[in-house]
């Protein structure tokens, strides 16, 4: 590389020269060469740490990005794509539609971003309500380098689209065929099938599942219709009887739905629930029955920590974080040119407190 001038401040030749609105005091940009002498090495160096082309050692890297946040600097994202012929933005792609719980959606859009922005990429939000124009566009424009799609039914109509599509993908979810394509989750059927066990293990023989809402089901949404197919096979797995019903959402219609449930089943000791907005509707219900709980009746929930500590319920954890970084990291080696595995599914894993 060679010194030379660019409008507004010194710089290298190299794209990722940068700026800030305020790095220094006088507000003048920042640039790679500052950068550079403030940690102490080439600006070659500074380069390869902010694009990631070439390994860098620990200590270095370390060194380099302290002095990126001491000073400042933001390599300037235009250049940057010129640079490396990409855009350095990924789509996520949110399922805001009826029946979705948007605080657990929202866990995992801030997880996609969180884990994208440590891969210098920022992120384009779609809503599922597009569907296939949406992606047709978003491929299409070069705005984007990759997508995360959520919300994956079993026979989704955007499968044989992504198997197309030049730009790399991985789906949150699984489709029934998932051949093509890349696809992490939480183990959904094995989340059932570890509630069911719990409960057998505690002694209960009579058990039903409070799912998803009806709407949810009837899309063939695939975490929801898992959740479902691993329940039902643990109950003749471990001899027990019981039953599933979708549950919607707002406290008349929960309430509606327990209350028939133990009028139609007397001897139901142990109940499921994946239905994070109905949880603590579900629990308020039973206590205005009067039926407590664990005495009456155990609960697990299939959710976050957030909801199921307070309530101290007995849970399988949604984890949404870890979820959302593995997503991102598969794209990121996708984009590198690396081969990924095409099924990643986390192993659920059962909290126990108080309501069992």
């Amino acid at each position: 590389m060679t010194d030379g001038h660019v409008p507004g401040g010194h710089g290298t030749g190299d794209p990722t020269s940068g700026h800030t609105d305020g790095g220094h005091a006088t507000g003048r940009a920042v640039t790679i060469v500052e950068v550079a002498r403030h940690a102490g090495v080439a600006v070659s160096t500074v380069s390869y740490v902010l694009s990631g082309k070439r390994a860098i050692s620990a200590d270095t890297r370390r060194r380099v990005l302290d002095s990126v946040r001491t000073l400042g600097y933001h390599p300037h994202a235009g250049a940057r794509a010129l640079a490396s012929k990409r855009a350095n933005v990924i789509a996520l792609v949110l399922p805001l539609r009826a029946g979705m719980h948007v605080p657990v959606l929202m866990r995992f859009a801030t997880s996609v971003v969180t884990a994208a922005r440590h891969f210098d990429h920022d992120v384009l939000l779609l809503t599922a309500d597009e569907g296939l124009d949406g992606l047709r566009r978003a491929a299409a424009s070069a705005l984007v380098d990759g997508l995360v799609l959520m919300d994956v039914e079993l026979d989704d109509p955007r499968v044989p689209l992504l198997r197309r599509l030049a730009e790399p993908s991985v789906l949150i979810g699984f489709p029934a065929d998932s051949a093509g394509v890349t696809c992490v989750d939480l183990d959904f059927a094995a989340a059932g099938e570890l509630c069911v066990a719990h409960l057998a293990e505690r002694g209960h023989h009579e058990v039903a599942l409070l799912g998803a809402p009806s709407v949810v089901y009837e899309r063939g949404t695939g975490f929801a219709r898992r959740t479902l197919e691993g329940f039902t096979a643990a109950l003749a797995e471990h001899g027990l009887d019981g039953t599933a019903l979708p549950c919607e959402e707002t406290f008349d219609e929960v309430h509606a739905t327990v209350s028939g449930l133990l009028a139609a089943r007397p001897g139901l000791s142990g109940l499921v629930v994946h239905n994070e907005a109905a949880v603590n509707h579900v629990l308020s219900s039973l206590r205005q029955l009067g039926r407590k709980v664990p005495q009456d009746l155990a609960v697990v929930a299939i959710c976050p920590d957030d909801i199921a500590e307070p309530a101290r319920l007995t849970s399988v954890l949604i984890p949404a974080e870890e979820v959302g970084r593995e997503a991102v990291g598969l794209l990121m080696e996708k984009l590198a040119g690396r081969t990924v595995p095409p099924a990643t599914l986390l192993v659920p894993r059962l909290t126990v407190r108080a309501s069992t």
